[in-house]
């Protein structure tokens, strides 16, 4: 148990066959976690390996997640407002130190132009909001095997190139991983074993503008 809650930010739950009569139970096996956010997952579709009610008590799995319910990224209930990011086209945050440090008047072949500090303002103004890459957050259904079930996933903004000219996009580079309990079986027919178990699962944090 101690190695799966120190496990890297990895998860994929695989299902795999078993038996001459391809029998089924879910083993846990991380994989890494390149590529986010994490695709969903193919369950068992035997209703045989969902929790039973007992097994949904929220008091007692509170209890257990402990200090790792974090409200801000997980739910017990569905949200009303599925959708929880601002319009991406206006940036929240102040220009970066890189671009006021970009130089406007010097040109590619050795020759500076007169840029006043109204246009200047203006055009990094653009250009950032041009090229940045805001992480938006919506609510994915985990399923009835995880608990808490509604997770607040993080995407890069996709609609179109971040570069002028284009061929950028907006690809995630930081992610912080939130503690969930998934519902676990080991075994097949009615000789299998099933508890909640901890495991990690990573969300996009910040997106950048590469290649």
């Amino acid at each position: 148990m101690g190695s799966i809650t120190r496990a890297l930010p990895l998860l994929l739950l695989l299902l795999c066959a078993h038996g001459t009569a391809a029998q089924h139970f879910l083993r846990l096996r991380p994989s890494p976690s390149e590529h986010l956010p994490v695709p969903g997952l193919i369950e068992e579709p035997d209703p045989e390996y969902d929790p039973r009610e007992q097994d949904l008590s929220e008091k007692t799995l509170r209890k257990k997640l402990g200090s790792h319910f974090d409200p801000n990224f997980m739910s017990i209930h569905l949200p009303a407002q599925l959708n929880t990011s601002a319009p991406p086209d206006l940036p929240r945050m102040p220009i970066p130190p890189e671009l006021k440090k970009l130089d406007l008047a010097e040109t590619p072949y050795g020759r500076r132009v007169k840029v006043g500090k109204k246009a200047r303002r203006k055009f990094l103004q653009w250009l950032w909001m041009y090229t940045h890459c805001p992480v938006l957050y919506t609510w994915k259904d985990l399923g009835a095997r995880f608990w808490p079930r509604y997770i607040k996933e993080g995407n890069c903004f996709s609609e179109r190139s971040c570069s002028f000219p284009e061929g950028m996009s907006c690809k995630p580079v930081k992610s912080v991983t939130k503690t969930f309990l998934r519902w676990y079986c080991q075994g097949f027919l009615r000789q299998k074993f099933c508890t909640w178990i901890p495991v990690q699962y990573p969300i996009i944090s910040e997106c950048k503008c590469s290649c």
